[in-house]
Order: C-alpha cells, then sequence, then structure tokens
C-alpha cells in the first residue's frame, strides 16, 4: 500500500529497441500484454534507422482491435523518472510519427498497470500500414541510419523477445529473409 504523498512506480512498455536497449534506470522488469495493439514495422525510418534518401523501417505500435502485442514492462528505478521522460521523449519523439500514451498492461504475474507506450500516429507521414514482408524485409536489409543498421535492429529485437519466451512470426520470419538477402 502506498502512503500518502507517494507517487505510483512509472512504468515504460518496450515492444522494440526498448526490450534490448531502454537506456534508463530499470529497477525491474515484466513480460506484459497490450490488447488492442499489434507490433509492426509500420514506420519510416529517416533518423535512427535510415536517412531521408534511404528509410528504414521501425517498429511501432499500431491500434488493431482485438490484437494483442507482447513485450516488456520496465520500472523506473524510483527517483529517475523525470529524467527517464525526458531521455524517452528525446529518443522517440524525434520526427513526431509517435505518441505518447498511458496505456494499461497486463502483466504476466497477475498484476495489472499503466505504462508509457509510444504508438505509431496513423496521420503522420511516416506511418507506413499493409506493407507485405517480403518488402519489409528488401528495405531493412539495405537500410542505416543513426543508431546503426536496420538489420541490426531487427536482429537484436527478435533474439532477445526470444530469450524472453516471447513469439512473433513475422519478426521471425523477417530475420530469416533478411539474413538470406545478406547472405548471412
Amino acid at each position: 500500500m502506498m502512503q500518502q504523498g507517494q507517487q505510483s512506480p512509472m512504468w515504460v512498455f518496450g515492444y522494440g529497441s526498448l526490450v534490448w536497449n531502454p537506456e534508463f534506470s530499470v529497477a525491474e522488469t515484466v513480460v506484459a500484454r497490450l490488447d488492442g495493439y499489434a507490433r509492426s514495422f509500420c514506420m519510416s525510418s529517416i533518423h535512427h534507422r535510415g536517412t531521408p534518401e534511404m528509410p528504414g523501417l521501425v517498429l511501432a505500435l499500431d491500434a488493431r482491435p482485438g490484437a494483442t502485442c507482447t513485450g516488456l514492462a520496465l520500472r523506473v528505478e524510483p527517483g529517475h523518472e523525470a529524467q527517464t521522460l525526458g531521455m524517452l521523449r528525446e529518443r522517440e519523439l524525434v520526427s513526431s510519427a509517435y505518441l505518447e500514451r498511458r496505456l494499461p498492461l497486463d502483466l504476466h504475474d497477475g498484476r495489472r498497470i499503466e505504462a508509457v507506450a509510444y504508438i505509431i500516429d496513423p496521420t503522420h507521414e511516416q506511418y507506413l500500414s499493409g506493407m507485405d514482408l517480403e518488402t519489409q524485409a528488401r528495405i531493412i536489409a539495405q537500410a542505416q541510419g543513426g543508431r546503426g543498421s536496420n538489420e541490426e535492429y531487427l536482429f537484436n529485437t527478435t533474439t532477445h523477445l526470444t530469450q524472453l519466451g516471447i513469439s512473433d512470426p513475422d519478426l521471425d520470419w523477417l530475420s530469416t529473409r533478411v539474413r538470406n538477402l545478406k547472405g548471412l
């Protein structure tokens, strides 16, 4: 039970690079489910994993009725909330294609919490809906941005989700296809 004046913990939902590279002090991690959203490569990346001349793709939460996204709830180390939120906004809102929301998550240990999550703005020019997996793979195999190659982003995300026991058949297919395209 929280004491009066005590603030509730800040949680962040990681579904892509935040799973393997949160860049903030994490006090606790728990596998979590977010209903009503799907993880997909539906955002053109012109900063972190691509350039304006050769955009890459990054994962985003795309609102879809009936969908579920399993990822990682990251509880921010107490006392680091303001710093973490500032860092997240600088990292995630670089082009305003994401919208910051506080959404309910169901944790695998039975708790229900609210977490900061970054979802795609479906009206933003970087939103790409309905792109087939083969096209995604070809873009990911070629793109490079300020934070590294697009394939590294895909491989790290897929590897870490698998280690957490989180299945994502589309990411698995993309990883295999990009490795084939790159001759890896």
